[in-house]
């Protein structure tokens, strides 16, 4: 399994409204950044993601999993851009904000520290465990 942070303005998507979505999930569309889409073409059924509100709270609020893997974003008139769907599985007992990531030991390379405008980005797994402990969740 392969691990991952999805960024959306709470304002555009927020978590209650992909919870919402419940076991159907919802297309990750708009992602128009080629970085991000690769990471999406990576993904597989089953990876597990955080959910992070960007902009107003900067913090993972959720926890999110890969539904269908990556296909034509059906709001784009380019096939060049993707989207994966993804399912809310749980929200965090406690949100871990950007600014806790940036001082706590194991996290300064995560790319939520190092490329703060990536809206799709890649998680270690040692960077999970540690977020997961922090946010008060099991791994």
């Amino acid at each position: 399994m392969n691990y991952w942070l999805f960024k959306s303005e709470p304002d555009a998507w927020s978590w209650n409204q992909q919870v919402a979505r419940g076991d159907t999930g919802e297309e990750w569309t708009g992602v128009r950044n080629y970085q991000a889409r690769n990471n999406m073409r990576s993904m597989k059924v089953g990876d597990r993601g955080f959910f992070y509100h960007s902009n107003v709270g900067k913090e993972i609020v959720g926890v999110v999993e890969v539904v269908r893997e990556s296909a034509p974003d059906s709001t784009a008139d380019d096939p060049r851009w993707d989207c994966v769907v993804i399912k809310s599985i749980a929200p965090v007992t406690r949100p871990v904000t950007l600014d806790e990531c940036k001082v706590t030991p194991g996290l300064e390379n995560m790319a939520l520290v190092k490329s703060t405008r990536l809206s799709v980005q890649p998680v270690t797994e040692a960077e999970w465990l540690i977020v997961c402990k922090l946010a008060g969740i099991g791994s």
